[in-house]
């Protein structure tokens, strides 16, 4: 049984340059969101209603942390300092660790075309007509952003082992 390595290789392609204006976006929007509930200045207990919108801010006390492992380890140290010192020295000692990647790109003088990417964006539950509304601003986006990193090949990680 013949694979199609072709067939799976552009999808990669086609799905990484889609992924890669997307998760720009997406850092951009998770900075921008605490920056603007900051900017709305309302304190504890304090809230807001509009014509057409809301907010409030409220206090969880109730919410459980788990000890970060540097805390953890510091209380260690502190009830038993000659193991202590033991355990920061196992953390802190370096240990090598493998890596897999798969690296991949489009061969000099071939593309992908309009359907390859369609076909991942309407896997993504986009429909047709939507999908190709958003294709070319997507690929400008993608465009743009390698053309400033100055990729020709990417990565993905397939495998870690310690």
């Amino acid at each position: 049984m013949a694979k199609d390595y072709e067939a799976q290789v552009i999808e990669l392609i086609a799905t990484d340059r889609i992924y890669v204006p997307v998760s720009s976006m997406k850092g951009k929007l998770e900075k921008s969101r605490p920056t603007l509930a900051k900017a709305l200045d309302l304190k504890d207990g304090e809230s807001f209603d509009g014509a057409r919108v809301h907010a409030r801010v409220e206090s969880d006390d109730t919410t459980m942390k788990a000890r970060t492992m540097r805390e953890a380890v510091d209380r260690f140290a502190a009830e038993y300092p000659r193991h202590g010192k033991i355990l920061a020295g196992y953390i802190e000692e370096t240990r090598a660790a493998k890596e897999t990647h798969l690296y991949f790109g489009v061969n000099a003088g071939s593309r992908l075309t309009a359907d390859d990417y369609m076909q991942v964006m309407t896997g993504l539950g986009f429909t047709e007509i939507t999908a190709r509304n958003l294709y070319p601003e997507l690929m400008a986006v993608s465009r743009n952003l390698t053309r400033r990193r100055g990729e020709s090949e990417r990565s993905v990680l397939i495998g870690k082992t310690e």
